[in-house]
């Protein structure tokens, strides 16, 4: 009886989960469209400029002759992940590029869950709002419940209009 009473003040509560993820199966689809837009331009005829995307570690590696090349690289996986709906903020892009005998070569990390720095901003953000609901970081995500709704649809509106680096997901709604 007591487990029914506690699962049912559970149920009662809406809540919400803040993530940030990227589809493998999407990034991957994305990435096959930018090899192929790069092997038709004419800039990139007679290249040896190559793409691999490794789905377990979630890492792009990249590369090419010179740094316009990258460049172009880079901006072709930029559109095509928009195109396919995903945010290229995404990608952690900070490590530079180094030579590897007559290529350059890039690595890019696709960015998966929400570090704890930019958690706290978020929940920062959350209380500073006022709004009645408690936010709690869960490994890499944050939940955020709430007796109304209204709250939660708030919560979301902030969240949204917050510059945290990376994009946002909002999963989950019960």
């Amino acid at each position: 009886m007591l487990v029914n009473r506690c699962f049912y003040l559970y149920s009662i509560m809406p809540s919400f989960d803040i993530a940030s993820k990227i589809d493998a199966q999407l990034m991957d689809n994305s990435l096959n469209v930018a090899r192929k837009e790069i092997l038709n331009r004419w800039d990139f005829k007679d290249s040896k400029s190559t793409i691999d995307f490794n789905k377990k570690e979630l890492n792009i590696a990249i590369s090419t002759e010179n740094d316009m090349r990258l460049t172009a690289i880079i901006d072709a996986i930029h559109s095509r992940m928009i195109k396919q709906g995903l945010d290229p903020r995404g990608l952690d892009e900070s490590k530079n590029h180094y030579p590897s005998g007559t290529m350059i070569k890039k690595e890019i990390k696709v960015r998966q869950g929400i570090d704890k720095e930019t958690s706290k901003k978020i929940l920062k953000d959350i209380k500073d709002s006022k709004l009645k609901v408690t936010a709690q970081i869960m490994d890499d995500i944050i939940r955020v419940s709430s007796k109304s709704i209204n709250d939660l649809q708030a919560t979301i509106a902030i969240c949204r209009k917050g510059n945290y680096e990376i994009p946002l997901q909002f999963i989950n709604m019960k």
